[in-house]
């Protein structure tokens, strides 16, 4: 397995835990005080792009041998005259007039500002803590966020009777959090797994929200080939959860357990989802399943509708994209090996399914064979382990043109853990309101200045978007976030201007290179001295 350097001295960044190649830790704590490069992207924004301390230093990268295939075995093209796109207000095609818009949908289309969404955020105690901050930051930055699976199944407040959901507070909190900032770009999304459809959420969702909502079927993702999970401290609510319905390990009810945890060698309870699918045995029962649930979503009102998929092996991915493209679904987002979660068996994430590039690579072949045939293919969101703007390129060159956006986790939820902490110190007496876990500013922070105006790049553009009054509602981590995403914003902007490409809807894999034989065979993407070098050689022999 190869090993990522804990430090990036060009950027003054340092890994508190095991690096790896988003940039990020195995391991990534709300409480941290720093400093990954996404960390200090949460506060400084587009600075973070170049070497620190200009003027005294000069910096060059080792970054130029490939081994294996991984999306840093993908080079990235440049090209050295031409412009595709629409120039700027002053005729010239500069970075910053890069459009890094993108829209998805097979009959509405869903606008987004950039092509940025998050992972699911479900019934995590983490995900709901810091909600606030990811859900206002991203309907700010236009991005479209999910709502992951067991949402309302873990609300001790939710009222569910005979399969009908009679109250949901918690899972109202979250969509009307982002839809207070919504303003026609982004998108939230619901999603279902097999607890979710048993409670009635859909149907809940439906009658509440109707068609503003995206409401999304779940087969999988890229930390777990079972279902999702989550850790109770509480006996009690351990027994609350068995009596929804849901796996509990071990067994609350068993009297030795029951002893056992009084006693103290037992101090906590794993929730599990369960397996999807488990009656089916062939891929005809599985398509009709399938469309029959499409169908229901429908008639229940929902017009739009999505399906994540996790790092399964190729039938399940050419099931995935075959039945969402046949169901006219708007987004299919596959989650290879390699992306984060709340709660996964730490094993089973290091063995098990597909790698990201390996499985967006055939979902890529398996798309374009699709659109020979003269189908209509459901546009793609890649996910699993990203976190730097050149692995974004990569991913979006990688499935051009089906691929419309990028679906991040842990990277995103990094500044809202951040601004929390920050906000928790400035303001002590919302620090257990925002979940802030230290006392004092550490020195990486306090660095650029004691209050929020000096130490987020972009706090002055988002109280221009929301006015100096409205400021005072925005979470210290929504800030956070649009820092983060200027920063993403900026080097994906840039990098496409290195092509030449002015729109981001003109990305495609002419635009990226195989680094070593192996990914080129692989992935498909051509050894990096082999394009163009036709017509290199036509321009000597002229």
């Amino acid at each position: 397995m190869f090993t990522w350097s804990k430090s990036n001295d060009v950027l003054g960044a340092v890994n508190r835990g095991n690096a790896i190649e988003s940039g990020l830790c195995t391991l990534c704590r709300a409480d941290c005080q720093g400093k990954c490069e996404t960390w200090l992207s949460s506060l400084r924004g587009r600075e973070m792009l170049y070497p620190r301390d200009f003027g005294t230093v000069t910096a060059g990268s080792g970054n130029t041998s490939h081994v294996g295939v991984s999306y840093n075995s993908i080079r990235i093209q440049g090209n050295n005259y031409g412009a595709l796109g629409t120039p700027g207000a002053n005729g010239e095609f500069l970075f910053t007039d890069v459009n890094l818009e993108t829209s998805f949908g097979a009959e509405e289309t869903t606008k987004c500002r950039v092509p940025f969404m998050t992972g699911a955020l479900g019934s995590t105690f983490i995900a709901a803590k810091y909600w606030d901050s990811f859900a206002v930051g991203c309907a700010l930055v236009g991005a479209p966020i999910v709502i992951g699976e067991n949402v309302v199944g873990v609300d001790r407040e939710a009222e569910i009777k005979d399969g009908r959901i009679i109250s949901a507070p918690e899972l109202e909190r979250r969509i009307d959090t982002y839809m207070r900032y919504y303003d026609g770009y982004g998108a939230i999304i619901v999603q279902l797994n097999v607890e979710d459809t048993t409670n009635g959420v859909a149907e809940y969702v439906a009658e509440k929200y109707g068609d503003k909502v995206i409401i999304e079927l779940k087969w999988g993702q890229g930390a777990k080939n079972i279902g999702g999970e989550i850790e109770v401290a509480s006996l009690d609510y351990a027994l609350f959860l068995k009596k929804r319905g849901y796996l509990v390990d071990p067994d609350p009810e068993k009297p030795s357990v029951q002893e056992a945890y009084e006693r103290g060698a037992i101090h906590s309870f794993a929730r599990h989802s369960r397996l999807g699918y488990t009656n089916l045995t062939n891929y005809d029962q599985v398509h009709e399943e399938f469309m029959n649930s499409v169908s229901y979503l429908r008639k229940i009102g929902f017009k739009r509708i999505s399906l994540k998929t996790g790092s399964y092996g190729m039938e399940a991915l050419a099931m995935a994209i075959k039945f969402a493209s046949e169901a006219k679904l708007d987004l299919l987002t596959i989650d290879g090996s390699g992306g984060g979660t709340g709660m996964s068996p730490w094993n089973m994430m290091e063995s098990w399914g597909v790698p990201s590039p390996l499985l967006h690579a055939k979902a890529y072949e398996y798309a374009s064979r699709l659109a020979a045939k003269g189908e209509k293919v459901v546009d793609l969101s890649f996910a699993g382990g990203f976190a730097k703007g050149s692995n974004i390129f990569k991913a979006l060159a990688m499935g051009a043109p089906y691929s419309k956006l990028i679906c991040m986790g842990r990277a995103m939820m990094i500044p809202g853990f951040l601004g929390s902490n920050i906000e928790g110190v400035l303001f002590p007496e919302r620090r257990a309101s925002v979940h802030g876990n230290w006392d004092k500013l550490p020195s990486a922070v306090s660095k650029y200045g004691d209050n929020a105006e000096a130490i987020f790049s972009g706090y002055q553009e988002v109280e221009a978007k929301v006015g100096k009054e409205g400021m005072k509602d925005v979470p210290l981590g929504a800030v956070g976030i649009w820092c983060l995403v200027d920063k993403l914003s900026a080097e994906l902007q840039q990098l496409l201007a290195g092509v030449r490409k002015f729109d981001l809807n003109s990305i495609s894999r002419a635009d990226i290179a195989s680094g070593n034989r192996e990914t080129e065979r692989e992935t498909g993407i051509k050894f990096i001295s082999d394009i163009g070098d036709e017509t290199a050689l036509k321009i000597l022999d002229m």
